[in-house]
């Protein structure tokens, strides 16, 4: 079998260019005109102006002069685990639950303080608790008449309000020598925070103590 023939293919040039393939141009593109559109001009406060990064620099060396670092001295009774400044008598700052949950448990303050901790103890009022029992009406009277009893220690405090949470963790961080008689969890949560200050609370009809070693009269 023999292959079959070629075609033969004849390119015709055009007479007018000499026997060369005419050339195509490009035309430039049109470019269209902007409207509105202004310069970026920077912010009279970009920190890449040289005038706002003085001040800055000014404004961090103001603060590093003004730093103050100031270290609260630590109690001389806390070098040990527990506070050795704590003795015979006891005074144990007295919150307005604490009187209360007393009354309905039907616990004399005085004996049962006297039962945990083994020890004479000397129960204190500060003037904000006091102002707290006579705000709260007919329903604290009770308390409040206890309270007035001349056995409990009155402590006159500098407190602007009446709010006693804070009147008794101002007064325990001041002078580490008094027990916490409370109650309530937040005020309890706030006093855990405060090394050396043992908090007394109701459990069982019984007084008990905690962060207290020498309290043998305390149940475990």
């Amino acid at each position: 079998t023999t292959p079959p023939p070629k075609k033969h293919t004849h390119t015709h040039t055009p007479k007018h260019t000499g026997g060369r393939a005419p050339r195509t141009t490009m035309g430039k593109a049109k470019k269209t005109r902007k409207f509105a559109v202004a310069k970026r001009t920077m912010a009279a406060s970009d920190m890449r102006l040289k005038r706002n990064q003085e001040k800055q620099a000014k404004k961090e060396a103001e603060k590093q002069g003004k730093k103050v670092t100031k270290v609260r001295q630590a109690p001389t009774g806390m070098f040990f685990t527990y506070n050795n400044a704590l003795g015979p008598p006891f005074h144990v700052l007295v919150d307005t639950n604490f009187i209360n949950f007393a009354i309905r448990n039907k616990l004399d303050l005085y004996a049962s303080m006297m039962d945990c901790l083994l020890a004479k103890s000397i129960p204190c009022v500060t003037d904000c608790v006091m102002a707290e029992l006579e705000k709260l009406g007919s329903r604290y009277r009770v308390a409040l008449r206890m309270a007035k009893d001349p056995r409990f220690m009155r402590i006159p405090c500098m407190c602007r309000g009446t709010y006693a949470d804070d009147c008794l963790v101002q007064m325990v961080q001041q002078h580490r020598c008094y027990i916490v008689a409370t109650c309530d969890r937040e005020l309890k949560q706030r006093i855990r925070k405060i090394p050396g200050v043992p908090i007394m609370y109701i459990s069982a009809r019984r007084f008990t103590i905690e962060r207290m070693p020498e309290a043998f009269g305390a149940p475990r």
